[in-house]
């Protein structure tokens, strides 16, 4: 009898011990995610929250999966309730913003990012798609701000340079386009469209033989777009 008692209560403790946390589930969707599993992710997130309804790295998880299942709305009730749990998330505030833009809510999206930045100071993403979104609302001149912020937080940020450059020739200012398209090149000598838009810009301002041989190196990297430009400007 006390053989059989001492069994069960192994077992029992097995059982116990055993069985998966929600931080296993919670590290088991990341990688799914990480194998665009979204659905899998979907299934462990749910298995977390049923042990843990208070895991707010969870809903975030969660809604990003739904997020690339553009399950806009799903992913909207997900980054809430992360926020809800931890209003000092900054990651939770960006990935909202991210899922406001897909839902056309872009002075939402800026107001989150711009929140993620009041709660971490060197977010640079958050600027960086604030700076977008800023853009596509004909604020150049805050884009650009945001922009030089990236850059400040990252001098490495290629997309940043070349993003500022694409809003001064907006703005006719070419020799600071000029100026951004070249340091994205030095930063990523791969950079096809920084060569094509540099290209573009030198054209404009009678450079030919200098812009035709950028678009010729875009080309040369498989921007295709290229091709218009070199048939009517570099024959």
């Amino acid at each position: 009898m006390k053989n059989s008692l001492l069994l069960l209560s192994f077992l029992s403790f097995l059982l116990v011990n055993c069985s998966p946390s929600s931080s296993d589930y919670y590290s088991s969707a990341i990688k799914k995610s990480e194998l665009k599993d979204y659905q899998g992710a979907i299934a462990d997130c749910n298995k977390a929250i049923e042990l843990d309804s208070q895991f707010a790295e969870v809903y975030d998880v969660r809604g990003t999966a739904k997020d690339e299942l553009k399950d806009y709305k799903g992913a909207l009730a997900d980054y809430n309730k992360a926020i809800e749990i931890n209003p000092q998330y900054a990651f939770a505030f960006y990935n909202r913003g991210l899922v406001k833009f897909h839902l056309y809510d872009i002075e939402g999206a800026i107001a989150d990012y711009t929140k993620a930045i009041e709660i971490n100071p060197q977010y640079a993403e958050a600027y960086y798609n604030r700076a977008v979104d800023k853009g596509s609302l004909n604020d150049y001149k805050g884009a650009i701000a945001d922009f030089t912020k990236v850059i400040e937080i990252n001098p490495q940020y290629a997309e940043a340079y070349y993003s500022r450059g694409v809003v001064k020739g907006s703005l006719n200012d070419y020799k600071g386009a000029i100026f951004d398209y070249t340091k994205a090149i030095e930063i990523n000598p791969q950079y096809a469209e920084a060569y094509y838009s540099r290209g573009v810009v030198k054209i404009l301002l009678e450079q030919k033989e200098q812009g035709c041989l950028d678009l010729n190196k875009a080309r040369e990297l498989g921007f295709e777009k290229a091709n218009e430009v070199i048939n009517q400007y570099c024959k």
